[in-house]
C-alpha cells in the first residue's frame, strides 16, 4: 500500500509551484495553476465554492434536493468525496488520489492535531495541503489566503472587503450596547434541543459575533458541542433560543419541559434556514456571513436596518453564484418566519 501511494504521489506532484503560507505558519508548495481542490470537510467545500465553484472536485456531502436551488447549476450534481477531518471522516486516501486534486484545503481548527493530520496527508500522497484557520472573526484573512492560493486574488479580496464591511457595520451597531444589556442567547440543536456549543465554540461564534451572550458559558472549561440539561437550561433561562432543527422548533412551545424557559414564554424561539448550508453553522463557515445579519436582526430589531429579502438575494447572488427565483427566496425565507417548508 504504501509503494501504490508512492507511486501516485509522484504522479500527482505539481511541476510548476509556488510557495503559499498557511493559518498554520506551514509553508507549502502550490502549483501554479489550481484546476481541482479536494475540500477536506464542509466548512471548506463551501470556502472553495465561494471563492472559486470550478476548482471544487465534489462536495463531501452530495447535495440534497431541498438545496440544490441555491447552489449554481453547474455545481449541484457534483460528486460525493467524503470527508478527511471531522466527524464522520470517511474519505481514504486512495479516493483522494484518485481525484487527483492540485491542493487540499481544510478550513477549520490549525491545532496540533489538524497540523499533524494535514503533514502525514501531504507526505503520503504529494498533494500539497493548506490549513486556514476558520475562526469567525478570520474570515476576510481566509478568503484573501486562499484567493491568493486558488489564483483569484481580485476576488479573494473583494469578499474579504465585503465580510469586513458587515462586521465593522455590525460593531457600530453594538458599540452602544453595554456587555450585561445584550440578549442571553441558547442555540439548541438537534430534535429535543439539547445539543449546544460552550460559549467560544466554532459552532456558536455567530451568536457571539452578532451581540448575544451564550448562556452555555462554563469559564471556558469546556470546548465545542456538549450535552445540556434541562436543570442546566432552567438555571441560564436564556431570553433568546436560536435552532437550525424544525422538529425541533415544532414542539418546543408545546413542550411542557420548556415552558419555563423565558424565551419560550416571550414567543422568542427563531428557526433558521439551512438551504444549501446552515445560516448558523452546520457547516462553521461563509454561510454564517448571511446568518449575521438574520441574527442581528432578531437581537437588535430596532438598531439593526436591512431588508432580510433583498440581503439575502444580493448574498446568494455575490457569494454562491445563483440568482434566485422569487419562488426559491420565499421557500428559504419561510424558515426565518418560523413557517419551515414541509
Amino acid at each position: 500500500m504504501r509503494f501504490l501511494l508512492a507511486i501516485l504521489a509522484l504522479l500527482a506532484a505539481p511541476v510548476q509551484a509556488r510557495t503559499v503560507t498557511d493559518s498554520a505558519g506551514r509553508v507549502v508548495e502550490v502549483s501554479d495553476t489550481v484546476t481541482t481542490v479536494f475540500a477536506a470537510g464542509p466548512p471548506a467545500s463551501v470556502l472553495v465554492y465561494v471563492l472559486k465553484p470550478e476548482a471544487l472536485a465534489g462536495w463531501p456531502r452530495a447535495l440534497r434536493p431541498e438545496e440544490r436551488a441555491y447552489v449554481a447549476e453547474p455545481y449541484r450534481d457534483l460528486p460525493e468525496t467524503g470527508r478527511l477531518t471531522g466527524r464522520g471522516g470517511e474519505a481514504n486516501l486512495e479516493r483522494v488520489l484518485e481525484i487527483k486534486p492540485d491542493l487540499i484545503v481544510d478550513f477549520g481548527s490549525v491545532r496540533d492535531t489538524y497540523i499533524d493530520l494535514a503533514d502525514r496527508v501531504q507526505e503520503q500522497t504529494g498533494i500539497p495541503y493548506l490549513l486556514i484557520d476558520g475562526r469567525f472573526d478570520n474570515t476576510a484573512e481566509a478568503l484573501r489566503i486562499l484567493g491568493e492560493a486558488l489564483g483569484v486574488p481580485e476576488r479573494g479580496a473583494a469578499l474579504a472587503q465585503d465580510v469586513e464591511a458587515r462586521f465593522a457595520r455590525l460593531d457600530a451597531v453594538l458599540e452602544a450596547v453595554p456587555e450585561d444589556a445584550r440578549p442571553r442567547v441558547y442555540l439548541a440543536r438537534g430534535p429535543e434541543g439539547l445539543e449546544t456549543g460552550m460559549k467560544g465554540s466554532i459552532n456558536t461564534e455567530i451568536i457571539e459575533r452578532a451581540g448575544g451572550r451564550n448562556v452555555a458559558d462554563d469559564g471556558g472549561a469546556s470546548k465545542g458541542l456538549v450535552n445540556a440539561s434541562m436543570e442546566q437550561l432552567i438555571v441560564a433561562n436564556p431570553d433568546t433560543v436560536v435552532t437550525w432543527d424544525p422538529n425541533f422548533f415544532a414542539s418546543v412551545f408545546d413542550d411542557p419541559m420548556w415552558q419555563g424557559i423565558d424565551a419560550v414564554q416571550r414567543g422568542r424561539v427563531y428557526l433558521s434556514p439551512t438551504a444549501p448550508f446552515g445560516w448558523i453553522d452546520r457547516p462553521p463557515s461563509l454561510n454564517r456571513m448571511i446568518g449575521l445579519h438574520w441574527m442581528a436582526g432578531l437581537l437588535y430589531p430596532d438598531r439593526w436596518q436591512g431588508d432580510l429579502r433583498e440581503d439575502t438575494r444580493a448574498f446568494y447572488k455575490l457569494y454562491y453564484h445563483v440568482d434566485l427565483a422569487d419562488e426559491d427566496l420565499e421557500r428559504l425565507l419561510e424558515w426565518a418566519e418560523e413557517r419551515p417548508p414541509m
